[in-house]
């Protein structure tokens, strides 16, 4: 194989650069000085005979030639990585690593608390950084910096595998002295109440309950919204306000909150969840412990029924592409 005296350790340095457009953050992100990764930046250039990045300002800007590197450069990392990982043997009991997990706090509330009590007891010395979902989920996935998302399935991405962890209902959720609200609740009740509802990082993106309603053509008069599921029924206790919430996040904030679960009035497609992960980990044997885990926790959550309803409406069209997660 001829590289033209290429040192392949170059690479690590060139993929930072790429990703950072930035000579200090580029250095600590791979633990090198400023002026060690100045010199190989300086190294690089000679070899590609092209400047990759150009200060301008305060900034430094890829050249075109830099922009096209980046893709096919951060695949060839995650193949020596997934590569070198495969080989390599993993004890739970003895292994020190980290993995960083992407999903709403719903998710992380449901099953990673579990989870995290399992990967304890089992790997004390594996470590756990979470991340509340964003809108670069894809990308980050893409580009390894996530080792798993958790997210429903039709947010999925069809270039990665992935496996359904468990499945969920949505529910209404009143304040337990709401008098307005019995043990049901019509569509057209439903519709004419206040609402608390979630919505996504800084695009605001609704969640899948709200892209359910927009898609059949039904609009809510949101009162409260909130950037996070599990401070919905909060929100929701000492108001007249209605909430839409996962029935397994609901069941368990009524253990600890004054709250009446009332089934939703209409039908509601279920919530699939999936885990999906980037395809070079397939048989990454870290990453195939943790799934390990993440399926049995999931299976131990069990089936759930789904809340009666009504009649289902007809859709209106055309139908909105849904945006949030």
């Amino acid at each position: 194989m001829d590289l033209r005296g290429l040192d392949l350790n170059l690479l690590v340095v060139l993929d930072a650069l790429l990703t950072e457009k930035n000579v200090t953050r580029a250095g600590k992100r791979i633990h090198l000085s400023q002026s060690a990764t100045s010199g190989a930046l300086a190294r690089l250039r000679v070899f590609f005979r092209d400047e990759l990045l150009i200060q301008t300002g305060r900034s430094m800007l890829l050249t075109p030639l830099a922009q096209s590197l980046m893709k096919p450069l951060r695949d060839i990392m995650l193949q020596v990585q997934a590569t070198v990982a495969a080989t390599a043997e993993f004890d739970p009991a003895t292994a020190e690593r980290k993995f960083s997990i992407m999903g709403s706090d719903y998710a992380m509330t449901v099953l990673m608390t579990e989870v995290l009590r399992q990967v304890e007891r089992e790997a004390p010395g594996i470590k756990v950084d979470m991340h509340q979902t964003s809108r670069r989920h894809e990308d980050l996935l893409n580009r390894g910096e996530i080792d798993f998302l958790l997210m429903p399935d039709i947010f999925t991405s069809k270039d990665h595998p992935k496996e359904t962890l468990f499945e969920d209902t949505h529910t209404c959720v009143v304040w337990t002295e709401n008098a307005r609200v019995g043990t049901s609740i019509s569509f057209e009740q439903y519709l004419a109440m206040g609402h608390v509802s979630m919505a996504f990082d800084d695009a605001r993106n609704p969640s899948f309950e709200e892209w359910f309603l927009k898609n059949y053509g039904f609009v809510r008069r949101i009162e409260v919204l909130v950037p996070a599921f599990t401070l919905v029924p909060t929100m929701v206790v000492g108001t007249n306000r209605i909430a839409t919430m996962h029935t397994r996040l609901a069941q368990l904030y009524a253990q600890y909150l004054p709250l009446r679960l009332v089934p939703f009035p209409i039908a509601i497609p279920t919530l699939t969840e999936t885990l999906q992960w980037h395809r070079y980990q397939d048989l990454d044997p870290g990453c195939l412990w943790l799934r390990g885990i993440l399926r049995k926790t999931a299976a131990k959550l069990g089936p759930i029924q789904p809340p009666a309803h009504n009649a289902k409406p007809k859709p209106r069209s055309p139908r909105p592409e849904p945006r949030g997660i």
